[in-house]
C-alpha cells in the first residue's frame, strides 16, 4: 500500500512538471509573437530560479509562468507568493549584475490556464516590483 502511495505522489509530481513545462513553452512562443527576444529559460542563481528572461528594445523582463489545468482553486497568477517574488527579484538582481544589464528592470507574470485544448494566457506587466 505504501509503494501505490509514493508511485502517485511521483506520477503527480510528473504530471504538475510537464504541466509547467508545456506553459513555459506557450509563454515563450507568446512572447516571441510580442517582439520579445528569449534571453534564457529556467535561469538559475544558486537555488533561485526565474522561468523565463526576455527583452525588447526598452526592458529586461523577469517572468514567472504559472500554469494550471483549473481554476477552480483560484487563478494561475494568485499562486505567486511574497516570498516567491522577492526570490524572483533576488536572482533578477544577480542576473542584471552578472551581465551588466542597462535596460530598465520588469517583472511579469505570465498565467497559462489549459483545459483540454482550450489555452488562456494572461500577461500581467509590472506584476510586482522590488520596494526599497
Amino acid at each position: 500500500m505504501h509503494k501505490e502511495k509514493e508511485y502517485e505522489k511521483n506520477m503527480s509530481i510528473t504530471q504538475q512538471q510537464e504541466t509547467g513545462n508545456k506553459g513555459e513553452k506557450i509563454a515563450k512562443n507568446y512572447l516571441i509573437q510580442k517582439g520579445f527576444c528569449i534571453l534564457e529559460s529556467n535561469w538559475r542563481y544558486g537555488h533561485l530560479e526565474i522561468d523565463i528572461i526576455a527583452q525588447n528594445q526598452t526592458f529586461i523582463v523577469f517572468c514567472e509562468v504559472k500554469t494550471r489545468s483549473s481554476n477552480t482553486i483560484g487563478e494561475p497568477e494568485e499562486f505567486v507568493s511574497r516570498q516567491q517574488q522577492r526570490n524572483i527579484i533576488r536572482a533578477a538582481n544577480a542576473y542584471i549584475n552578472k551581465n551588466s544589464i542597462k535596460k530598465e528592470a520588469r517583472f511579469d507574470i505570465i498565467s497559462i490556464l489549459k483545459v483540454n485544448q482550450k489555452v488562456d494566457i494572461k500577461h500581467l506587466e509590472y506584476a510586482f516590483s522590488p520596494h526599497w
